[in-house]
């Protein structure tokens, strides 16, 4: 009986993983809880069914449940996203940010558009050597009607990112939003491609690091958390 148990919690274990991306990690006496962010932001409709997607409605109840469960001590989040959908990202990241347990981003491959708000929205954040930021204008698909109204509220929808993004990392406004707007460095599009190092000198991630020391920050802080109540 225990046996089939224990096949039974290994199976709802790999279903959770390839469903969802999420794993609880309680190897070393602290019990982790293990997000990652990958592919596309899946926004307010389905994208195809070839294309690696987070889907937020997913993501979003999981976090009111981390939050209110007391056996869960910390949150690394695993980031690797082309970007996607800027009003659910934005939702995901204002979860994360509002967390009271301690957090920790690992960026381990691209972290780009909506992304960058989702590595900052923890208390922590590292970037491997390798790994990529990209800050760039807010773009629309679709009919855009071209008013005077319609750049207002790209103007509205890029203050929110350059808001959330400066009130959480090491780096000011006006110095983002010129990141945002560069036209040196992409021939065909505006913005800033940072790698590793680059991005923790602007101020976006404290530390160039990989999964060892997000782990090591990670399980510090949930220590130095404990050793304050």
């Amino acid at each position: 009986m225990a046996r089939n148990e224990d096949t039974k919690a290994e199976r709802d274990k790999e279903e959770r993983i390839r469903e969802t991306g999420q794993l609880e990690l309680e190897g070393t006496g602290s019990h982790i809880h293990l997000l990652s962010i990958i592919g596309e932001i899946e926004g307010h409709e389905n994208l195809s069914g070839s294309t690696k997607t987070t889907k937020y409605e997913h993501i979003l109840p999981k976090l009111a449940e981390i939050e209110d469960d007391k056996t869960i001590e910390g949150v690394l989040v695993l980031i690797n996203t082309v970007g996607g959908d800027v009003s659910c990202g934005l939702a995901l990241a204002e979860m994360i940010a509002s967390l009271s347990k301690p957090t920790v981003s690992l960026v381990i491959g691209d972290s780009h558009s909506i992304g960058v708000p989702l590595a900052v929205a923890t208390d922590y954040s590292f970037i491997v050597p390798t790994g990529t930021m990209m800050v760039h204008p807010v773009r629309m698909t679709g009919l855009v009607i071209g008013a005077v109204q319609t750049y207002d509220y790209f103007e509205m929808i890029q203050d929110r990112i350059l808001s959330f993004v400066s009130g959480h990392a090491d780096i000011g406004y006006e110095r983002l939003k010129g990141l945002m707007l560069n036209t040196e460095m992409m021939t065909k599009d505006l913005g800033t491609v940072l790698v590793g190092e680059a991005a923790v000198k602007e101020g976006l991630i404290n530390e160039v690091g990989g999964i060892r020391e997000a782990l090591g920050k990670l399980k510090t802080m949930i220590e130095n958390q404990d050793g304050h109540i």
